[in-house]
């Protein structure tokens, strides 16, 4: 299939220059990586906890650290109740394991402090905000796990903004050149519809992740080039 075929009708090809909006990208973006259909990958403590892992390290570091845990201890009380040398230990793999272990448990406390008991299925019957500001309560959630858990594991419209999206989204004029990561993840929300928001930030990760990269963008390769203002074709 030829780049025209695989644009639609008055996209990028098309030889106007005006930004390309939200929905726009997530059209072009499709046709190129196929569609989407979402489901639940763990259950939301468990992506917490796995979310927490992966900060600051790669996706297989923090599987690794996350299975040694699981085959470490039984349950997550287990893990709750056991001495923060025994979960660095588990972790090491994760980087940074002297900062993760402590938070990994304060959090698990935490939740079973005002829950009694550590099920967070309950944040599906939430507002999404509400349900964000509850996990964004905990000991070091900030808004990018609360994101992915919600996401990934309950199906909700939150938008997780990782290094990968931030990049595209700001090559590509989505957010402007003063939005903070922070601050990307509503702006980026509110771009797409709630059922659009999984495909969108998937997208969004494997476009960053396989042509505009971050030291080398593969510009002559892009669906987008035509119309994004940070091309360099």
């Amino acid at each position: 299939m030829t780049e025209a075929e695989r644009q639609p009708s008055g996209g990028p090809g098309a030889g106007s220059r005006r930004p390309l909006a939200p929905h726009e990208v997530l059209q072009y973006l499709q046709v190129i990586y196929g569609p989407l259909r979402w489901t639940p990958r763990q259950e939301p403590v468990a992506e917490l906890v796995l979310t927490i892992l992966s900060q600051h390290t790669s996706d297989m570091n923090a599987r690794r650290a996350f299975e040694r845990l699981r085959e470490r201890f039984p349950s997550w009380e287990a893990l709750m109740a056991a001495p923060e040398a025994a979960i660095e230990e588990c972790i090491r793999t994760a980087g940074l394991s002297r900062q993760k272990a402590p938070r990994i448990k304060a959090v698990l406390e935490r939740i079973k402090e005002l829950r009694g008991d550590l099920d967070l299925g309950f944040l599906k019957q939430l507002p999404l905000a509400e349900a964000k500001q509850w996990l964004r309560a905990l000991p070091g959630v900030g808004p990018k796990t609360a994101a992915v858990v919600l996401c990934f594991s309950l199906g909700m419209p939150a938008m997780p903004v990782d290094t990968h999206v931030y990049r595209v989204a700001k090559r590509l004029g989505l957010v402007g050149p003063k939005v903070t990561v922070e601050q990307a993840h509503d702006v980026l929300e509110k771009g797409v519809t709630p059922e659009q928001v999984f495909p969108f930030h998937m997208y969004l990760i494997t476009h960053g992740r396989q042509v505009c990269k971050a030291q080398r963008p593969l510009c002559g390769q892009c669906v987008l080039s035509a119309r994004c203002p940070s091309s360099r074709v």
